[in-house]
């Protein structure tokens, strides 16, 4: 099969090429060549054909270098299999990938968000309706507008590229590679032993955990191009329910570290000021704005193909790639500093004295 890649040298392209490339399929990639410049570099990536050039056809040579392969496959009566749109972030700079290459692909796949609803009341399907903007023009990533963006994005290319396209909303991306970190600290922290901090909610069984091996959504990206599936598609992972209990018992797992789990009620890390989501990664106090937290339902991903490895591998893959990646962090880099997640050793410590001294 023949795709053409919109990106390709972040987190989830490299394992979309390698994996293609298992697969013998023919690749082109298009992008800045800012990112890991040298990535496909080695001889065993010369059958890849890579272009430079940008997204947005307002910046240095834009779309150029694709306009020319276009016409090219035009006079030739050649086409794609499937254009993979991993970059998206813009409607305006979407419109004008999809305008273009929509007369040259079966399949016009596009890379969204479970976001896209930015409401964790209630717990969404492909059906659910998403979250707007009053100013679809705005074109400034924060938290309230990532979401509602990736929506107009997706819209855009359905307007562009009606009946070809395919539409994958990913939740939380981990594994080997991801620099976000929240999964990350998990298996890190978990991984140095002793007792480990954990959020606890009243009730336990009613909280939910839901995120994705980036191996697994890349197969499953490429399994919908195989099989030529249009439509939408929820990927999240596990296969089935997972608490956050469950969650650090199966990162556990994977290490062969003493751990004790010290449970803390949420209500109380709250009142310490610990952070939800980025204080404590992927911990979501539960309350009637939260119910449909990590409940996504991905039955119609799994119907068509989604399978999600055991978590402990990813979380032993994470650690290995944790480790095997420490000199391309910056120098200062610590838990609970500047940009990553989680909470640092000292704090942790002090958390854990103050519970240990509540229960007394």
């Amino acid at each position: 099969m023949r795709i053409l890649i919109l990106g390709g040298t972040g987190f989830l392209g490299p394992q979309l090429v390698e994996q293609a490339m298992a697969k013998g399929w023919n690749i082109t990639l298009f992008n800045r060549g800012k990112t890991a410049p040298t990535l496909f570099a080695d001889e065993k990536y010369k059958a890849i054909t890579q272009l430079k050039g940008d997204r947005d056809p307002k910046k240095g040579d834009g779309l150029k270098s694709l306009q020319a392969l276009v016409e090219t496959m035009k006079a030739r009566g050649e086409r794609f299999d499937a254009v993979i749109d991993n970059s998206s972030y813009f409607p305006r700079v979407t419109t004008a990938s999809t305008e273009l290459l929509c007369p040259v692909t079966t399949m016009y796949q596009l890379v969204s968000t479970i976001s896209v609803w930015m409401d964790n009341s209630i717990a969404p399907d492909e059906s659910t309706p998403v979250a707007t903007l009053e100013d679809p023009t705005v074109e400034e990533i924060t938290g309230l507008t990532y979401g509602p963006l990736k929506a107009l994005c997706e819209r855009a290319a359905e307007a562009a590229c009606p009946d070809k396209t395919c539409v994958v909303r990913p939740g939380l991306i981990v594994g080997p590679g991801d620099d976000s970190c929240r999964f990350t600290y998990w298996p890190v922290r978990i991984a140095k032993g002793g007792k480990v901090l954990a959020p606890r909610a009243p009730k336990p069984d009613d909280v939910r955990v839901q995120c994705l091996d980036v191996r697994d959504l890349a197969a499953f990206m490429l399994k919908l191009v195989e099989d030529g599936h249009h439509g939408t598609y929820i990927a999240n992972g596990p296969e089935g329910p997972m608490t956050m209990e469950e969650m650090l018992a199966g990162i556990k797992a994977s290490v062969s570290t003493p751990v004790e789990f010290v449970w803390i009620d949420e209500a109380w890390l709250m009142e310490q000021q610990v952070q939800p989501w980025m204080g404590l990664p992927l911990w979501i106090p539960q309350d009637s704005s939260t119910a449909g937290a990590g409940r996504a339902n991905i039955s119609k991903a799994l119907a068509h193909g989604l399978k999600c490895r055991p978590l402990a591998e990813t979380a032993r893959d994470t650690i290995s790639d944790f480790e095997a990646t420490k000199a391309d962090r910056p120098a200062d880099f610590a838990w609970g500093a500047g940009r990553a997640p989680g909470i640092t050793e000292a704090r942790e410590t002090e958390l854990l004295k103050l519970w240990a001294d509540r229960a007394k």
